[in-house]
C-alpha cells in the first residue's frame, strides 16, 4: 500500500521550523543546555528585575521536579523566603524525595500555613518563620491535596481532589471541613452530587483536579477551582448550591485549567475574580456586570512571556504579583503589564504571598483602577526566566516563520509542563 503524503501545509510548516531552528540553532543549544547532564542543571534562586523594591519579603511555595516519584537533587521542593530586593534569606526543605509543596499562607501571627504531599497522604502545618520549626501539624490519609484554607479557629477548609471510589468506579473528589480540635470532618461537598457525571468525559482518576478553597463573603461560602472542569464557583456552605459560576466544560475561551482563584470586590460592591488562567499561559480578572455576566475587564501575558502561571495575587498598591511556573520566577507587573520585581524561584514555584499585604489578595480591582483590556507582559531581566519555549516564541514574533515556530513552542512548552507532577 503507498504511504499517504502528509498535507502541504505540514510540510511547509516542517520546512520553516527546520529553517528557523538551523538559524537559531547556536542559542537554542544554549537555552536548552544541550550537552549538560539536565541532573546537574543549577538550582538558582535571586534576583532579576527589580525596579520597584517590595516593602516586605515574598514567600515561595516551590513544587520542586519529580519524574515518575523520583525527586531531583538539584531541583528540590522546598520554600524560600526572598527580601525586599529579591534576595534569598532563607530556605526550607522538608525532604529530596517524592515529596512536593504548594500553597504557602501568611498566618496572622505572622507563622506560615503550609500544604505539602506525599504518596502517602497530605501534610498541613504551621510553619514558624523564625526558626523553621512546625507549631502543629496535621497529616491526611488525602491522596493529594494542593489547598487548605483556614475556615475559623478550629476547622480548616480541605480541597481533596484524586479521590477514586473502587467500589462505584466513580469519583469521590470533594471539599470537606475538618475540625482539628475532633481530628475529623463534619462538613462534604463532593463534586459528583452536583455536576454531569459526564463532566470533562466522565469519571477519572483525577477527576475534577479541584486545586483550590478559599473562604468567602465572611465564611459562607467557599470559592473552588476545579482545574479540569475550566471553572471557577461559589458554594454555599448551608445550602450547598452552587451561587456563582466562571467559565464552563471546554469553554478555554474563558478560563482553560486555571489555578488559584482569588475573590475581590469593586468598591461599587461588584464581585471579581483574578485568577492563573493557566493553559492560556495569562492572568485574567473578571467582574460581574449589571446583567449578572462576568465580563473580562483585564489580562495580561501570553505564551511568549508567560508560562503556565499558576497563581496571581492583587497587592495593595495595584500590581499583581504573579507565579510564572515554568518560567521558574515570582513576578510583580504593574496594572500595565510591566516587570518592576522578579525573583527567579526553581523549580517549578506554584504559590507566593507578600508578607504584610494579608492572605491572597488584597489590593483594588482593576476596574476600580481604570484600566482595562489585555497587556503584554514586559521588563524581565532574563536569566533562568528565558526558557527554551518562551524564548523561541519571543524570537519568532514578526518573523517570516512566526507561525510554525510558535506552535512548536506551544508543543514544547506542554511537554515541560508534562516533566512536572501534573499541578
Amino acid at each position: 500500500m503507498q504511504r499517504s503524503l502528509p498535507p502541504r501545509r505540514w510540510l511547509v510548516r516542517g520546512v520553516a521550523l527546520l529553517l528557523a531552528l538551523s538559524l537559531l540553532a547556536p542559542a537554542a543549544g544554549a537555552a536548552l543546555g544541550i550537552g549538560d547532564d539536565p541532573s546537574d542543571s543549577p538550582s538558582e534562586l535571586g534576583p532579576g528585575t527589580i525596579d520597584q523594591p517590595a516593602a516586605n519579603a515574598t514567600v515561595v511555595g516551590i513544587q520542586g521536579y519529580h519524574f515518575q516519584g523520583q525527586g531531583n537533587r538539584k531541583k528540590p521542593a522546598r520554600i524560600a523566603s526572598a527580601d525586599g530586593n529579591a534576595t534569598t534569606n532563607w530556605l526550607y526543605e522538608d525532604a529530596l524525595g517524592a515529596r512536593w509543596f504548594y500553597d504557602v499562607d501568611p498566618l496572622p501571627n505572622g507563622n506560615l500555613l503550609v500544604v505539602s504531599t506525599n504518596p502517602d497522604g497530605t501534610t498541613v502545618y504551621e510553619l514558624n518563620r523564625d526558626n523553621r520549626e512546625r507549631v502543629w501539624q496535621e497529616t491526611l490519609p488525602f491522596h493529594d491535596t494542593h489547598d487548605i484554607d483556614v475556615y475559623n479557629e478550629t476547622h480548616l477548609a480541605i480541597a481533596n481532589m484524586r479521590q477514586w471510589n473502587e467500589s462505584c468506579q466513580c469519583s469521590n473528589d470533594r471539599v470537606v471541613l475538618y475540625d482539628r480540635t475532633e481530628g475529623e470532618i463534619d462538613w462534604e461537598w463532593r463534586f459528583r452530587n452536583h455536576y454531569p457525571n459526564s463532566t470533562d468525559g466522565g469519571f477519572a482518576e483525577d477527576w475534577t483536579h479541584v486545586n483550590d478553597v478559599e473562604v468567602i463573603r465572611n465564611g459562607t461560602e467557599l470559592l473552588l477551582s476545579p482545574r479540569n472542569f475550566d471553572q471557577v464557583i461559589a458554594v454555599n456552605i448551608e445550602s450547598k448550591e452552587i451561587t456563582e459560576r466562571l467559565g464552563e466544560d471546554g469553554d478555554h475561551s474563558t478560563l482553560y485549567e486555571q489555578h488559584n482563584p482569588d475573590w475581590l470586590t469593586t468598591a461599587a460592591g461588584e464581585p471579581t475574580i483574578l485568577v492563573a488562567d493557566s493553559e492560556n499561559d495569562r492572568v485574567i480578572e473578571y467582574t460581574k456586570n449589571d446583567d449578572g455576566e462576568w465580563e473580562h475587564v483585564w489580562s495580561a501575558g501570553s505564551s511568549a512571556s508567560l508560562s503556565w502561571p499558576r497563581d496571581a495575587d492583587r497587592l495593595p498598591n495595584g500590581n499583581t504579583l504573579v507565579v510564572d511556573s515554568m518560567n521558574h520566577r515570582v513576578i510583580e507587573i504593574t496594572p500595565q503589564g510591566e516587570i518592576v520585581w522578579e525573583y527567579f524561584a526553581t523549580w517549578s514555584p506554584y504559590d507566593a504571598e507578600r508578607l504584610g499585604t494579608g492572605d491572597e489578595s488584597n489590593g483594588p480591582t482593576m476596574r476600580d483602577q481604570g484600566v482595562s483590556g489585555h497587556k503584554a507582559v514586559y521588563g524581565s531581566a532574563g536569566g533562568l526566566s528565558a526558557t527554551f519555549s518562551s524564548w523561541l516564541a519571543a524570537n519568532a514574533q514578526g518573523t517570516v516563520v512566526e507561525s510554525p515556530v510558535i506552535e512548536f513552542a506551544g508543543l514544547w512548552g506542554g511537554w515541560r509542563r508534562g516533566s512536572v507532577r501534573s499541578g
